[in-house]
């Protein structure tokens, strides 16, 4: 290939991987980055950086949640990431090319897919959400440390001495890939004394990280495994270092091939090449994101940000049944006011789908804070809030926590603690504007009272130091229903709570409370309330339960006497009854 073809070829295959990247973050997956984005608090002043250039490693997650900011927006994200993908696989061509200089102008454009590879697995790893962007910065800086590293024997104990703390210190224990790489140059070229500058350089990398142990407070090995590259080293250890050894060995690797000298093998061989890397990286990358945790992701931005009628459209399409997809659901057709009329036409899982237990995880938690936060039940969604954002693993601050604790705060009348969150959100880049607004309502008591979220939740809270067990939710959904009767989210969660543990006899007390305030009579009450009164062998009460309700109640009991495998029973799915009679296992596999 002459110089021009060979760039036009790799940088158009480099463009067109960028593209396959950005697709896939900005229309695949897009809500994973406002999961990682939502776990983070970015503060933009001088002990936020100090505290960062204290610890190993701490430069690259500094710049890498200053990169995560931008995942507030999909597009933006998926660019970083993008970005990041593309850039570390012409770092590593560029190594390759260094290796091959003293050599000569070696072809290695057939060669040229393979540099993907790290690219693609780092595209692998990011699937397990505990990955995080820190350990992508990382590998870049150690890369451009192994593009600059000077050739020369005699100056490697020198650049070593100087560039391997710094390196570390910078983008923490991954310079032990610049140790590697740099030894393995010197061992292709100086076999005698370079093995033996090369042992000293990763014997100098060992020992910086060791010695850190004294300075910092972590343990030895948090500093080999890396601070900031991950959330919760659980899943992918193995692979997270065989990406920087693949990076160190990759350009003697491919040094060890045949040259492709012929013109028209050398475009069949990138061609093959190609196509082995796109099918490996489909394979790969398709099995490292699984459905059903990407899922919950998408079901907690939708909650995050308020699209309840997304939410019930995409439940509509896929009928979760997952308790966290399916609580999302519930709340989201609670906020629409259709609870009580489309229940049932979802999967369940008993009262825990309306309002889940306490689980001390960073995530589910959050969930159940935002129907706690829309109940009116404050104090508990700000106390869920401190939980999850203290159950991180990473014990870092979370930006979405700080914003709902400034909330429940101004809600409470804590003007002094909601302005402390409210300073920390104004050294933000994305949420700088709206603590400034939330801080003028701090002076003005009248414009918290009639704001559309705040006013309301004011009015509906509980004021007291109420206490209820998890197992008598309904309890304060009670006690709401008394503070507030316009209260249509704590009506809906009250009525069916029972309903979904089955309990009829709860359910008919509730709804007589209920009524003695306001009158409320969806399909799944007026099913309910008929279903009792036919087992008690009374009359339904006048005005409450519609004929058309009555009629398919009969065609329902009639249906039921050939036997709970009836056929004839599909068509009354969604009711009240099927739910508890035939019970979940025969809706779930509608």
């Amino acid at each position: 290939m002459k110089k021009y073809s060979r760039l036009v070829v790799q940088w158009g295959l480099t463009m067109l991987f960028a593209l396959v990247v950005f697709l896939f973050w900005n229309i695949k997956y897009p809500f994973v980055l406002s999961y990682q984005e939502q776990f983070q608090l970015f503060l933009a002043n001088g002990s936020y950086f100090r505290e960062a250039l204290a610890v190993p490693g701490g430069l690259a997650r500094y710049l890498a949640e200053w990169f995560g900011q931008l995942y507030i927006s999909f597009t933006a994200g998926a660019i970083v990431l993008a970005v990041a993908y593309v850039l570390i696989q012409r770092l590593v061509w560029r190594l390759c090319c260094k290796v091959f200089e003293s050599e000569g102008n070696q072809p290695l454009t057939a060669y040229y897919p393979l540099t993907f590879l790290p690219s693609v697995l780092l595209w692998v790893l990011m699937g397990d959400e505990s990955v995080l962007l820190a350990y992508g910065v990382s590998l870049v800086v150690c890369l451009m440390a192994m593009c600059v590293w000077p050739v020369t024997l005699r100056w490697q104990l020198p650049a070593a001495a100087v560039l391997i703390p710094l390196v570390y210190w910078i983008a923490g224990p991954m310079v032990l890939m610049v140790a590697v790489f740099v030894a393995l140059r010197l061992l292709a070229s100086n076999k005698g004394r370079g093995l033996l500058v090369g042992v000293a350089v990763i014997l100098w990398a060992v020992a910086c990280i060791l010695l850190s142990a004294n300075i910092t407070p972590y343990p030895t090995d948090r500093l080999l495994a890396g601070i900031g590259y991950y959330r919760l080293l659980a899943t992918h250890p193995l692979l997270m270092a065989l990406i920087p050894l693949l990076c160190a060995l990759l350009p003697f690797l491919l040094r060890m091939l045949p040259a492709i000298r012929a013109c028209k093998t050398r475009y069949a061989s990138f061609a093959t090449f190609t196509l082995l890397t796109a099918v490996a990286a489909a394979i790969l990358v398709a099995d490292a994101y699984d459905p059903q945790k990407y899922e919950l992701m998408e079901y907690d931005h939708l909650v995050r940000t308020k699209q309840w009628d997304a939410i019930v459209a995409k439940a509509e399409k896929h009928h979760p049944d997952l308790p966290m997809s399916v609580c999302a659901n519930n709340l989201a057709l609670a906020m629409n006011g259709q609870l009580g009329d489309r229940i049932f036409e979802f999967y369940q899982h008993g009262s825990e789908g309306l309002l889940p237990p306490f689980q001390k995880h960073f995530t589910s938690d959050q969930l159940t804070g935002e129907v706690a936060f829309y109940l009116g039940l404050v104090n508990t969604a700000q106390r869920l809030a401190m939980e999850s954002m203290e159950a991180l693993p990473d014990q870092r601050k979370s930006v979405r926590v700080v914003k709902r604790l400034a909330e429940t705060n101004l809600i409470n009348g804590q003007y002094d603690v909601a302005r402390k969150y409210l300073k920390l959100l104004q050294q933000t880049m994305f949420y700088r504007d709206w603590a400034r607004q939330m801080e003028a309502l701090l002076a003005d008591e009248d414009k918290i009272n009639v704001h559309p979220l705040y006013g309301w939740l004011r009015k509906s809270r509980l004021d007291n130091n109420f206490l209820y067990s998890e197992d008598e939710a309904d309890k304060a959904c009670g006690q709401l229903l008394m503070k507030n009767p316009e209260n249509m989210m704590a009506v809906q969660y009250l009525l069916m709570m029972p309903l979904l543990d089955g309990d009829l006899d709860r359910f008919m007390q509730y709804d007589q409370v209920v009524n003695e305030q306001i009158e409320y009579h969806p399909r799944a009450v007026q099913e309910a309330v008929a279903f009792a009164c036919m087992q008690a062998r009374r009359p339904v009460p006048p005005g409450t339960v519609n004929p058309v309700v009555l009629r398919s109640l009969d065609g329902f009991m009639r249906a039921w006497q050939d036997g709970p495998q009836s056929t004839a029973l599909d068509a009354y799915k969604n009711t009240v009854w099927y739910y508890l009679t035939v019970g979940q296992s025969n809706i779930q596999r509608r």
